[in-house]
Parts: structure tokens; C-alpha cells; sequence
């Protein structure tokens, strides 16, 4: 049993995800809502009745939370966040393999399209995996597989991923087999597959299929709606009407075009937005484009000289460094870089973005600064 006391106006009214913790600072239980503020005091006022919530309850010491956009974004950072800390009191979406996947058109001679976990952990095991036991690494390929190959994602819904891949494949008829055989098989019969492996069509004419599902894939809007609403006509004509209404929901799904995210993206190695408020700074650590971590720092905007270059390189010289800062505000980014330089390493990447998607991840530190600096302005009176 611990001290706390929960207060409800201490938390967001707002979109996001919180992270329960115990008086070691170890992660209990992740969790996503699109009210931070009546979720948690579901919690607290008897509500939650199940068992689970009642063990869990008085182990808590802490709650942090991170404030997002819209509900989608809030799906993804709980899933990237319910991997890198597996909390004991979350029971789904702990395995690597599990939750929102990309596709991926693989990195081979003639590509296949499949399914893509993207490695969730955070730097300092990859980069431990990387240079310790090497049979351990080799055991993990099967279930972590190289990111090689071009990704498209990630997809929210799991059914709908995998009639993407079902339709895709057919309509540019490309391989399944993971090994290619020697003969055509049966999906080459019934017209789902090119027979390349057998000839039937030449490998350069293949990879142009290839190409094109890339492309229809990278613009899922006009072209894919209007390919699969080819391919429910074309079902309808053959009176499979069961297929036809089951692409015809997935038509439907499409054109609702789901909420822009930045809190999964597609971008390699490790990132941290700085932003500078009047007297706090936020940091969000990203990870293979994944938000994974989001913490505030004070600091005061004083002194000569860039106060924002003196904290980069003060907080740099004994925080990991990422690859790439990217900053609100930085006065000399060459006296910066110079000063952050590391014998044997890259130079650090330093980017004062104004707009794209570094931009609006700056803006999500801000938009969590503010909502800070609200509910201490309101007073976190006990309701």
C-alpha cells in the first residue's frame, strides 16, 4: 500500500495514454483513453470492478500520462508503449508480434508482400543484441525479422491489413511462397499468382508488378479505392456476393481516411524533439520513429548568449546522444554540433524544423507542456 492520493484534476481531459507506476518507478500497467482524466478516476471511485484492477490499485505511487491528438495515435503509443516497458498488468500486446503491423514488400529478386512488427525495444537492447551473443540475435530472426524491403503502415486493424495483403496479391498476382519452387502451383491455376517461378511471366515484368503495388500501397486514397471497387464488381458478376460485401466493407473503412499520426513513423535510427518553453523543457525520446518516452526538464531562458545551445550541450554531454535533435529554438547550430562531437562518431544531426512532421512533433511537446502548465494553474484542487 502507498501514499498516494488520486486526484482527478491533476490529470488531462484529453486524448492519450498513462503509465501507472509503483514507488520503485517500475511500470504497472499502461493504458489509452480518449479522456485521460474520467478514465483514471474510473480507477479510484469503485467503478472498475474487476479483480485485476483491485490488485493493482494500491501498488500505484504515480501516474504519468502523455497527451496526443486524436484517439488513433493514442491506439499506437499504448501498443509502442505496452512493448518496450511490458508492464505485469497488461496481458495483451506484449509480444513483439502482436498489435499494429506494416506491410512490407520484401528485399528480394522477385518481392512478396507480408506482414512487419517493427522492433519496439528500447536502443540500449538492440544495440546489446547487436554486439553481444550472436546465436541469441540468430534465434530471434524468426520472430524479428529484418526491416529490409519497403514498409506501409502501420494498419490499426488486423482484419483489414490482411485483406489488404489478400487483395494486393491477387490483383498484381504475386508470390506467397516464401521459397520460391520449381514448378507452378496451384494459386497459378486459379489465376492468383503470375508463375514466375515457372516461367510464365518474366522476372522483369514481375518486379513491374511489384512496383505498382508499391505505388497503389504508398497512395492508399483515389487508386486503391478504385481498384478494389473494380475487384467488388468483378465479384458481383460472378455472383459472390459474400466477397463482394466483404470488400465492399473494407471499401468503406478506406474512405474514411484515418487521422494523421506522428507518433509511429517510418524513420530509422533514434531521435529526440527538444522544446523550449519559459522555464521547462520537454523531451521525446523516438526510437525507428516510435515515441516511446516523454519528459520534462526545467531550465531558465537567462544568461548571455543562447541558453537553448547551453542546455543542448550541457544535457548532451551526459544524456545518450540520439542521431538527430530536433530542436524548437538553437542560436549557433555549428558551435553545437562541434561541441556535441564524439571522437569516432558521426556528427549529431541538428534540425530547427517549420513544418512537416518534426514540426508537429515539437508541437506535441508543447501541446503536453501546456496542458501541464493548465492543470497547475487550475490549482490540481481535490474534486
Amino acid at each position: 500500500m502507498t501514499d498516494f492520493v488520486f486526484r482527478a484534476s491533476a490529470y488531462p481531459d484529453r486524448p492519450g495514454c498513462y503509465l501507472m507506476k509503483d514507488a520503485q518507478g517500475r511500470v504497472l500497467y499502461i493504458g489509452k483513453s480518449k479522456n485521460i482524466r474520467s478514465r483514471l478516476r474510473a480507477y479510484f471511485n469503485g467503478t472498475d470492478k474487476r479483480r485485476r484492477i483491485a490488485d493493482l490499485v494500491p501498488q500505484i505511487a504515480e501516474i504519468g500520462y502523455i497527451v496526443v491528438t486524436n484517439e488513433r495515435e493514442s491506439l499506437l503509443l499504448e501498443n509502442n508503449l505496452i512493448k518496450i516497458h511490458k508492464p505485469p498488468y497488461n496481458r495483451a500486446l506484449k509480444r513483439d508480434n502482436s498489435g499494429y503491423a506494416y506491410l512490407r514488400l520484401t528485399d528480394e529478386p522477385l518481392p512478396r508482400l507480408d506482414a512487419y512488427y517493427r522492433d519496439r525495444r528500447p536502443v540500449r537492447e538492440v544495440l546489446a543484441d547487436r554486439a553481444g551473443d550472436e546465436v541469441a540475435a540468430a534465434s530471434e530472426a524468426g520472430s524479428r525479422e529484418t526491416s529490409s524491403g519497403e514498409r506501409f503502415g502501420p494498419f490499426v486493424s488486423g482484419r483489414f491489413r490482411e485483406a489488404l495483403i489478400a487483395f494486393v496479391t491477387e490483383h498484381y498476382r504475386l508470390r506467397t511462397c516464401v521459397t520460391l519452387p520449381k514448378r507452378a502451383c496451384l494459386l497459378y491455376h486459379l489465376g492468383k499468382c503470375s508463375g514466375v517461378c515457372a516461367g510464365y511471366i518474366s522476372e522483369e515484368d514481375y518486379r513491374e508488378s511489384a512496383r505498382q503495388a508499391a505505388e497503389l500501397l504508398e497512395h492508399t486514397g483515389e487508386r486503391l479505392i478504385a481498384a478494389m471497387y473494380a475487384q467488388m464488381e468483378a465479384y458481383a458478376e460472378q455472383l459472390q456476393f459474400e466477397k463482394a460485401a466483404h470488400m465492399l466493407h473494407h471499401i468503406r473503412i478506406l474512405e474514411r481516411q484515418p487521422e494523421r499520426q506522428i507518433v509511429d513513423r517510418e524513420t530509422e535510427g533514434s531521435q529526440e524533439a527538444v522544446y523550449f518553453g519559459e522555464d521547462r523543457v520537454v523531451i521525446a525520446g523516438v526510437h525507428e520513429g516510435m515515441l516511446h518516452r516523454l519528459e520534462t526538464l526545467p531550465w531558465e531562458r537567462s544568461g548571455e548568449g543562447s541558453a537553448c545551445d547551453r542546455f543542448l550541450v550541457r544535457h548532451y554531454a551526459m544524456a545518450q546522444r540520439p542521431n538527430e535533435i530536433i530542436a524548437s529554438e538553437i542560436g549557433d547550430a555549428r558551435g553545437v554540433r562541434t561541441a556535441l562531437r564524439r571522437r569516432g562518431e558521426p556528427p549529431v544531426r541538428l534540425t530547427v524544423p517549420r513544418r512537416g512532421l518534426k514540426y508537429e512533433l515539437l508541437q506535441l511537446c508543447r501541446a503536453n507542456l501546456e496542458t501541464q502548465i493548465e492543470l497547475e494553474n487550475a490549482g490540481r484542487s481535490p474534486e
